[in-house]
């Protein structure tokens, strides 16, 4: 976390340098930053997943459901990563249709965990 925090910091100070007198280098260093940051990251989830599998042998899961929260998991991460590239690029409506349409495909993903939900408690219920 500190290499990633390091490498946060040094990007906006280097960007603030170009800010007044070429605002163009400033964007393409925090786009560059953000890239950099989003690659180390993305080696992370190998030890979420690994979890995430330790979960499943533990309990009886179904594997579909495990893999729609990993790809839920994923898209909120490339809409947000997505969305903040476009608001500091000053590109704030395109931000926020990234937003709304990762929101959108999540819930639509979400849609067959509902129905087997609702088709436990019916069968509970009856």
């Amino acid at each position: 976390m500190i290499k990633i925090a390091l490498i946060g910091i040094t990007a906006v100070l280097i960007a603030i340098q170009f800010k007044n007198t070429k605002p163009e280098y400033a964007t393409y260093i925090s786009i560059s930053a953000c890239l950099l940051i989003f690659a180390i990251g993305v080696t992370k989830l190998t030890g979420i997943l690994g979890t995430i599998e330790k979960i499943q042998s533990y309990i009886s899961i179904s594997p579909t459901y495990l893999e729609i929260l990993i790809k839920m998991i994923g898209i909120t991460y490339v809409a947000e990563f997505s969305s903040n590239l476009c608001k500091d690029a000053g590109h704030n409506a395109i931000a926020g249709q990234i937003e709304l349409v990762g929101k959108l495909t999540i819930l639509s993903m979400s849609m067959p965990i509902v129905i087997s939900l609702l088709d436990t408690i019916k069968e509970f219920l009856a």
